[in-house]
């Protein structure tokens, strides 16, 4: 019987399940593989203006919309700077996407039109988009993907019962996660120009790609990029992303957002990583050329290894199932993500690390196959 208190609860989210991150392992000594944050730490700028930073104005209010890093972010993407907006992470912004743009489903509007109240997205993807439609009391469409992890043609998904044209808003993660398969901009431009609500391309892996689709919010008003400064520029622990969009989608979710929903040091450390873009560039180099020896060795050892251009594999083990590889492989004190979903219950998911990390790792491959 559920507990009084418990009665006090949203009837519909008493079985929701949340959000389940990546484990944050409490044992010393684990090559941690498992959260795709970037292996190299901030740059020394970074680090040295956010130490400067902890001084007298901790105890003031930081700036309540990041104007200095909004500004910054605009010169970045040659655009206007009512273009942009900064959250608590890009998780933030999706969470105000969703209040933002999409009906609960009991409310007026949506009894009488469906697609207000519909919040579509590509399976498997960011596990999060069904957290988030299911707490607003959204009604969620999960699109499947092709087998190789592809985007369905916009004919094959005019037929499919789970695809909404007018749905309010529809998330693409681009490169796609679990998979890592990036998708081209020609691409995504001939789906977005199929869909009559919004369109949020999440980019959290952009910058291990080799194209983005910025140029699609600069020309498209149902269009927003989704960015982040977690996975490429080390700042996870600061928690900063931000959207590109049309002034109109922005000041919307101006308007939604909490005042000062970005803490003071995070803007520091987020404009102190603009100022030393090549330092992260070179980062990003070396972690592609991780990735493909990575995939390379994998692939020779008899995984089968989705293409990735972010900074991470999707691999399918050999033998034993990839839950058992998942043990065996922590056993010998390397992390690395498996996913109970079907679509990916076979595979595990590998940040990719550091030379000595794909080394440690790979030789953790051979014991375990030897």
């Amino acid at each position: 019987m559920p507990s009084r208190a418990a009665s006090f609860v949203r009837p519909h989210l008493r079985t929701l399940h949340g959000y389940v991150p990546g484990e944050q392992p409490k044992v010393k000594g684990l090559i941690k593989l498992n959260t795709n944050e970037n292996p190299y730490p901030p740059s020394p700028q970074v680090l040295q203006a956010t130490r400067q930073a902890v001084d007298a104005r901790l105890r003031l209010y930081p700036n309540p919309s990041a104007d200095a890093l909004r500004a910054r972010l605009a010169r970045l993407h040659a655009c206007a700077s009512d273009r942009i907006i900064v959250g608590n992470g890009s998780d933030e912004l999706l969470a105000l996407a969703t209040r933002t743009f999409a009906e609960p489903m009991g409310s007026d509007t949506a009894r009488r039109n469906p697609s207000c109240a519909t919040i579509q997205y590509f399976s498997p993807s960011y596990s999060l988009y069904s957290v988030l439609a299911g707490i607003h009391g959204a009604r969620a469409l999960a699109q499947p993907l092709r087998a190789d992890f592809g985007l369905p043609s916009v004919r094959d998904l005019g037929k499919s019962a789970t695809w909404d044209p007018r749905a309010a808003l529809t998330l693409v993660t681009t490169p796609n996660a679990p998979s890592g398969r990036g998708y081209p901009t020609s691409e995504l431009e001939t789906l977005c120009r199929s869909l009559r609500g919004v369109v949020i391309l999440d980019e959290a892996y952009a910058d291990f790609a080799r194209e983005n689709a910025i140029e699609l919010a600069l020309r498209y008003p149902h269009v927003m990029v989704s960015r982040t400064f977690s996975k490429a520029y080390s700042l996870c622990f600061q928690r900063v992303g931000y959207f590109v969009g049309h002034p109109d989608l922005i000041h919307a979710l101006h308007t939604v957002r909490d005042s000062y929903n970005v803490n003071g040091l995070g803007q520091v450390a987020a404009l102190a990583t603009l100022s030393d873009l090549p330092y992260y560039r070179r980062n990003f180099r070396r972690i592609r050329a991780t990735r493909e020896r990575l995939r390379r060795e994998l692939t020779g050892l008899g995984w089968s290894v989705a293409p990735s251009e972010a900074n991470f594999l999707l691999a399918r083990p050999p033998g034993p199932p990839a839950e058992t590889w998942l043990r065996q492989l922590r056993n010998r004190k390397i992390l690395v993500r498996w996913f109970r979903s079907p679509e990916v219950s076979g595979f595990l998911r590998i940040t990719v690390g550091t030379d000595a990390e794909a080394d440690a790792l790979l030789a953790a491959v051979r014991r375990i196959q030897s």
